[in-house]
């Protein structure tokens, strides 16, 4: 426990900083959101005013003649009441925005890490296995060769050869707009359908994670107590499984904790390129149009789901790696 409570700490003040920087950051990037909102309403006949102005910094509480420490503690007292402000960009609170997006890339993400660190922990014990054969080989070099393709050049590749191209897989939207959504079939159907090739994107970019499944487990399998299940003859699967995979696996879960920034990184930019509807879409539009609101609402998503995740992967470690809970008696 003292420890759980130990790393509990740590990631509160990683919290802390991390919301100290969210703050600071939009503010040091060039434009004002209230100029460019108010750029925006001139274009399009708007009257502009001195109440205009006032009125809409006190909307989205944001104003070039309050010093930053002030701006500072208030953002700090909005976010413990969970008030994360309006967006200038969608005229609506940006929790709301946010939940919106936030839906299509946890299923987008989700879906990547079930399939990618099933498919990838399976291939790294299979090729470990087969160190040295063709089938090791073609497998190591062939998720090297994959996961070293830019994101960027992976997604417009996949873009326009089965979607534009070939008209395999929907170019755009999460399901077809046709449809209501409901938890019908048809609707379930085309939200899967839509959801195949920027999967596909992600799942191939996530393909090096096999060469760090295959090194651990070449570790294991050189460890003593794999030598003397075989000498006791016990047999190749239960080895190869009990013995080796479930020790290699430990390390992937540390990986797989630093690795979810990256994650939710790379699918910022597949959403902006397969045009799906999620964080990535809202945070491009945000950084587009200077609003701050938006840009650290979802910044502060990120960073929560980052610092869980870390602290997660801590307390699962903790569980199930014994000789942690040996070194801290």
């Amino acid at each position: 426990m003292k420890f759980i409570l130990s790393r509990f700490g740590f990631y509160v003040l990683a919290f802390i900083a991390a919301v100290t920087i969210n703050f600071f950051l939009p503010r040091v990037m060039p434009g004002d959101p209230i100029q460019s909102f108010l750029g925006r309403l001139a274009m399009n006949g708007g009257q502009i005013t001195p109440e205009t102005i006032a009125a809409l910094e006190a909307l989205y509480g944001y104003s070039s003649s309050t010093p930053l420490w002030e701006q500072f503690f208030h953002y700090l007292h909005s976010i413990m009441r969970g008030e994360w402000g309006m967006s200038t960009r969608f005229f609506q609170p940006v929790f709301d925005v946010l939940g919106r997006g936030m839906l299509w890339t946890l299923l987008l993400v989700g879906s990547y890490l079930l399939v990618s660190y099933t498919l990838t922990t399976l291939l790294g014990i299979y090729v470990a296995w087969k160190r040295g054969t063709w089938t090791d080989s073609i497998i190591t070099v062939g998720s090297v060769v994959v996961s070293s393709i830019p994101s960027v050049v992976m997604a417009l590749a996949m873009y326009f050869l089965f979607a534009s191209n070939l008209g395999w897989f929907p170019t755009a939207y999460a399901y077809n707009p046709a449809l209501d959504p409901t938890m019908s079939a048809e609707f379930v159907g085309s939200v899967a359908y839509h959801l195949v090739l920027p999967l596909m994107c992600m799942v191939a970019l996530g393909m090096g994670n096999v060469m760090g499944m295959r090194s651990n487990m070449i570790n294991q399998l050189g460890e003593d107590f794999i030598v003397m299940g075989w000498a006791k003859g016990v047999k190749d699967e239960k080895v190869m499984l009990q013995y080796g995979a479930r020790n290699a696996i430990l390390p992937m879960i540390t990986s797989f904790a630093m690795s979810v920034g990256a994650i939710f990184g790379g699918s910022l930019i597949i959403e902006i390129i397969f045009n799906y509807p999620g964080l990535g879409q809202v945070m491009f539009q945000a950084m587009l149009a200077r609003d701050y609101p938006l840009i650290q609402g979802y910044l502060l998503i990120m960073t929560i789901m980052v610092l869980g995740a870390n602290f997660i992967a801590d307390c699962l470690l903790f569980v199930l790696d014994p000789r942690l809970r040996t070194q801290l008696d």
